[in-house]
C-alpha cells in the first residue's frame, strides 16, 4: 500500500472516532445545564429574584466581583506588560508564583489567604495595628476573588503583550517617543482585545469563587455570602432556591463568556487596532 493510501486510510478511520469523541464531550458538558435549566420555568425565576436572601446574594456578588476585577486589572496590567517585554532574573519564578492559584485548590488558597491576613496570621498583626481586620468580612470576599481570579486576567494580558508587532516599538523608539506614550498609543491599543478577554475571564471567576471564600471570607448573609455561598446553603434547605441561584450563576457567566466569543468579530474590537495602526 503507499504511503498516500495508507494517510487516507487513517483519515478515515480517525474521523468516525473523532465525531464520538466530540459528541460525548459534548454531551458530558451540556447535560448538566440542559438538567438545570429544566429545574425552573422563566416565571418562577422571576418570582424568586425578590426574594431578600436572593436579592443579598445577588447584590454581594456584583459588587465584590467588580470590585475585585478593578483591582485585578489595575495591579495586573503593570505585572502583564513587565513579563511580556522584559527579561530579569527570577521572572520564571514569578511566572510560577502568578499562575500557582490556578491549579492549587481553592480550599488551600483560602486557607493560605487566612495564614497570610487572618490574626495571629503572617501580616494580620500588622495590618491590625492600623485598625484593619480582613478574615470574615467583605473585603475579605474581595481579596479571595482577587487571589483566584488575576492569573486569568494576566494571562490573557500577558499574551496581547507579547503578540504586539516589534516593528512598531522599534518605530516608536526611533522617534524618541516617551515609554508611556508608546505603551498607552502603541500598545495599549492593539493588546486591549486581550485585555478585554483576560477582564471578562477574571470576573467569571470571581463571581464563581467558592472554596476560598468560604474559607477565609465565612458564609454570613449579607456580608461574606455571595451567591456561590448562597447555593451550597440552600442545597441544605432550599432546592429551589438553589436552582434559581445556580440558574442566575449560569446565565451571568454564559453572558460574559459569550460576549467574549462574539466580540472580536464587532466593530468595537477592531477600531482600536485600527487607529494604533494609523488607518
Amino acid at each position: 500500500m503507499t504511503a498516500p493510501a495508507t494517510r487516507r486510510g487513517v483519515a478515515s478511520l480517525l474521523r468516525p472516532a473523532v465525531v464520538v469523541a466530540l459528541v460525548v464531550l459534548t454531551l458530558l458538558l451540556a447535560l448538566p445545564f440542559v438538567a438545570l435549566l429544566l429545574r425552573v420555568t422563566p416565571a418562577h425565576l422571576v418570582s424568586r429574584l425578590g426574594e431578600p436572601a436572593v436579592l443579598e446574594a445577588l447584590r454581594l456578588s456584583l459588587v465584590s466581583t467588580l470590585v475585585a476585577t478593578a483591582v485585578v486589572v489595575l495591579l495586573g496590567t503593570p505585572a502583564a506588560y513587565v513579563l511580556a517585554t522584559r527579561d530579569f532574573p527570577g521572572k520564571r519564578l514569578l511566572e510560577v508564583l502568578i499562575d500557582l492559584p490556578m491549579v492549587l485548590p481553592p480550599t488551600v488558597a483560602g486557607f493560605a489567604l487566612l495564614m497570610a491576613f487572618g490574626r495571629a496570621g503572617l501580616a494580620g498583626g500588622a495590618l491590625q495595628a492600623f485598625g484593619v481586620t480582613l478574615p470574615f468580612t467583605t473585603a475579605a470576599v474581595v481579596v479571595a476573588q482577587t487571589f483566584m481570579a488575576a492569573p486569568l486576567f494576566i494571562g490573557a494580558a500577558r499574551a496581547g503583550f507579547a503578540g504586539v508587532d516589534p516593528r512598531l516599538l522599534d518605530a516608536a523608539a526611533t522617534l524618541r517617543a516617551r515609554e508611556s506614550t508608546v505603551f498607552f498609543r502603541v500598545v495599549l491599543p492593539l493588546a486591549l482585545p486581550s485585555l478585554l478577554a483576560g477582564v471578562a475571564m477574571g470576573a467569571a471567576r470571581a463571581l464563581g469563587e467558592f472554596g476560598a471564600t468560604i474559607t477565609f471570607a465565612g458564609n454570613l448573609p449579607g456580608t461574606t455570602q455571595t451567591m456561590p455561598l448562597a447555593v451550597y446553603v440552600a442545597m441544605q434547605t432550599d432546592l429551589d432556591a438553589a436552582v434559581v441561584l445556580s440558574v442566575l450563576l449560569l446565565a451571568m457567566s454564559f453572558g460574559l463568556l459569550l460576549g467574549l466569543r462574539a466580540a472580536p468579530s464587532g466593530s468595537f474590537w477592531q477600531r482600536p487596532r485600527a487607529r494604533a495602526a494609523g488607518r
